[in-house]
């Protein structure tokens, strides 16, 4: 985290959850897994993050459950702590030892704690058996074990190939709960049983094979009868032990599986996979839940974009997708499946991919450009609009256009005017053209609206680099290399050329508000250029290396991001930045993007007014989505995360979430009228500063504590109410005067008859029981009689 003033870059959703095995509670209702600088705590059930377990300083490297308690949880970092955890009630408990990974399964706590101060560097592999009598790891082509009785290890190696090729590289092991049995996975796909390891020379092992490729994972279940395992193939397999030709599939998971979790109970398994997925499986025989985080490949071919409609992130997804990635929830919404094609997974096969997509002002359009290069053959393309269906909540193919240019697509944007009323889009390419699309009404070939090119232009045989609207949509500024056109969309005019020192235009951008009338460009020669649209002259130019150039549409900020990952936040009409920082993240900034926000903040602070309409996140070239939060609003949402409380027993519905709002409502109606009639407990007790100020190898003995708080409890009766106390003991006294009375005035009126049949007296209980009875109103029972 980068801190400067009241400003905090902080990460913001987005980091992995697949980077180490996940891990499941002892009753199978939460789950655990590393995530970037903390740890989340999912529903197996709702899908929901129930906890956000923050602390950490660095990259959070391992998590496992406490052997000695089944609620509590150890993770360990990069920043040389282990912490462990309340995790149910997402509660730090302390601080200890130093350690860079965590990877056992459950054992005895002296071996846990053995581990611990053992683990001072990063194993490739390393897991031990439930009894702890050995530890075994893996690197390369060796398997070491490790016994803790003789403090002797035996080290066995592989050959790096065999006769027929394939490669015996360690990749993944698993020890057997409860026989003498090391499962290892390796790279040419096979899993080998190693058994008698206790000897050096008397070992044996057999093989399993299915896998065509690597093999990420091997795990044996709690009762050790069944061995799971996964690779590339997105298939979760399980064997059965010492029956290994029986084995049963669940396919089609969607991603390569890199991780394998089973629950203590054995009722659930996880499954980790390559697209930064968790998936949540019942005994091997169907998917029970998903959870999706942002998905990270290699490189974002498109541009960080908001959708208008659900304000959420939207970029490259898993292979030929666009995802929708909620900010708020740091939850994937959906994805949309651009190509349409069968994605195969196999090494230096070129495939169709998403290269460029943008979006209309209102959100009812959505652009997308998809191409695939193919050895010795020519570059294939595909312009796709997509209509927004109110029935489906998504995108639905209207228009595809194959081949719209000769050549890659350079740039790509909508006509941003929100009242316009008409719909354009412009895409530029190499082939030294840009073309106008414009939505067209009904046409007797078609059904509907649908797109059409309706302008093709060129200046001098110039290949255009970018493009982009005025706020308005009265002018379409586009590059030329080293020159920049100014075009009128309503006649496809060409209003003026501009200027400026040499170098290829890499970034165009149109001021806003007030500051509409300039146009703003970065240049390959480390330049930034402003030009007044009014005059048509260069107003101002600075020398930076500007890698990023973007501006906030709801104010005249803009923000340039530098090469060395440096940022200015700026207005064009003035000379003193409104923000400024050399080095906001390690590496380079590769995208950025303005998100509204639903509230507008109120910050006094004048360096942070720039954040008040719209939130700025950037993506680093580590793919780590990033933020810059004020301190007051990091401080609100801390507080407001702690008063989150999800019932992971219900599913998340907005019917649940009307309930939980009529039932929060209750409850706190319920607080108010239990508080107002609930007596104030003593403040500044002696017991209670005792027990919680006084250090425990100092205090007194448990019993002469527990009297004295005991005693600290007992509320002292107040003048009022000695006084109703003396008055209801005087009209006590008052009534059994009276029933006395009435007593020897019937006993007198009494005859022999009486003095025969005598009725046993009354207690004074009993007595005063009556006489409530004879006050009580009883017409409801007449006139339900009389009805």
């Amino acid at each position: 985290m980068v801190e400067h003033g009241d400003i905090r870059v902080v990460h913001r959703g987005g980091s992995k959850i697949n980077f180490r095995e996940p891990v499941l509670s002892h009753d199978s209702r939460l789950l655990l897994c590393a995530s970037g600088e903390c740890v989340k705590v999912f529903s197996s059930s709702t899908e929901e993050c129930v906890h956000d377990l923050q602390g950490h300083t660095d990259l959070v490297t391992g998590v496992l459950l406490n052997p000695s308690n089944h609620l509590q949880a150890y993770s360990c970092s990069a920043d040389g702590t282990v912490r462990l955890w309340d995790f149910t009630d997402g509660i730090l408990i302390k601080v200890q030892l130093h350690c860079h990974h965590v990877s056992v399964q459950p054992l005895s706590v002296s071996v846990f704690v053995y581990l611990l101060m053992c683990m001072c560097v990063t194993l490739t592999r390393l897991l031990s058996s439930s009894q702890g009598e050995y530890i075994a790891s893996a690197k390369g082509l060796h398997l070491e074990v490790y016994f803790f009785k003789k403090q002797k290890s035996y080290r066995f190696s592989l050959k790096e190939d065999n006769k027929k090729g394939a490669k015996n590289t360690f990749t993944c092991l698993s020890c057997h709960p409860k026989d003498d049995c090391i499962a290892t996975g390796h790279e040419d796909g096979k899993i080998r049983l190693w058994r008698n390891f206790n000897h050096k020379r008397e070992y044996t092992y057999s093989t399993l094979h299915w896998h065509h490729s690597a093999v990420s994972s091997v795990r044996f279940t709690p009762e050790g009868t069944n061995l799971l395992s996964g690779g590339v193939e997105s298939v979760l397999v399980q064997w059965r032990y010492n029956q290994e030709t029986q084995k049963d599939f669940l396919p089609r998971l969607g991603a390569a599986i890199t991780h394998i979790a089973v629950s203590p109970d054995g009722e659930l398994f996880c499954t980790a996979h390559s697209d930064n997925k968790l998936t949540v499986i019942q005994s091997c025989v169907k998917v029970s839940a998903v959870i999706q985080g942002l998905v990270k490949g290699e490189s974002v071919r498109t541009d960080l974009m908001v959708d208008p409609r659900s304000k959420a992130l939207v970029l490259n997804g898993k292979p030929g997708h666009l995802q929708f990635y909620s900010l708020q929830r740091d939850k994937q919404l959906y994805n949309l499946d651009i190509v349409q094609q069968e994605y195969i997974h196999e090494s230096g096969l070129q495939q169709f991919e998403v290269v460029k997509a943008a979006f209309d002002t209102r959100g009812n359009w959505l652009a997308t450009v998809e191409e695939r290069k193919q050895k010795d053959s020519t570059l294939e393309l595909n312009l796709k609009l997509w209509a927004y269906d109110e029935q489906t909540q998504s995108f639905v193919l209207n228009t595809t256009v194959s081949g719209p240019h000769e050549a890659r697509i350079t740039a790509m944007c909508f006509c941003h005017t929100a009242d316009s009323q008409t719909t354009m889009l412009v895409s530029a390419s190499q082939d030294g053209h840009f073309k106008a699309w414009q939505l067209e009404s009904n046409h007797y070939f078609y059904e509907g609206p649908f797109w059409s090119c309706d302008f093709v232009g060129a200046y001098h045989s110039l290949v255009p680099e970018c493009c982009c609207f005025s706020a308005d949509g009265s002018l379409l500024a586009i590059s030329f290399q080293e020159v920049v056109t100014v075009w009128s969309p309503a006649s496809w005019e060409l209003l003026t050329t501009l200027s400026q020192p040499p170098g290829a235009i890499r970034d165009l951008c149109f001021g806003r508000q007030s500051c509409s009338k300039y146009l703003l460009g970065t240049t390959a020669k480390n330049l930034l250029c402003c030009w007044n649209l009014l005059t048509c002259t260069l107003e101002w130019s600075t020398s930076m290396d500007v890698s990023l150039l973007l501006s906030d549409p709801l104010s005249e900020n803009m923000a340039a991001f530098c090469s060395h990952a440096g940022l200015f936040v700026f207005k064009p009409s003035e000379p003193r930045p409104l923000f400024s920082h050399k080095a906001i993240c390690s590496g380079k900034v590769t995208r950025a993007v303005f998100a509204p926000r639903e509230e507008m903040l109120e910050s006094c602070e004048e360096s942070s007014q720039w954040l008040n309409r719209s939130q700025l996140y950037f993506l680093t070239q580590y793919m780590d989505l990033m933020t810059f939060i004020t301190k007051a609003e990091e401080d609100r949402l801390m507080a407001s995360s702690k008063r989150l409380v999800i019932d992971d027993s219900v599913a998340v519905t907005p019917f649940y979430l009307l309930l939980g709002k009529h039932r929060q409502q209750q409850q706190e109606k319920q607080d108010r009228s239990f508080s107002a009639e609930r007596n104030q407990l003593p403040q500044g007790s002696v017991a209670i500063k005792e027990l919680l100020h006084t250090p425990a190898h100092v205090l007194p003995s448990a019993s002469f504590l527990c009297s004295m708080f005991v005693r600290s409890l007992l509320i002292s009766v107040t003048d009022k109410e000695k006084k109703s106390e003396e008055e209801e003991m005087e009209s006590d006294k008052e009534e059994e005067s009276e029933c006395e009375m009435e007593a020897s005035t019937m006993g007198q009126g009494q005859t022999a008859e009486a003095q025969e049949t005598a009725a046993p007296a009354l207690t004074k209980a009993q007595a005063r029981e009556l006489r409530r009875v004879k006050k009580l109103d009883h017409s409801w029972l007449s006139s339900l009689l009389d009805s």
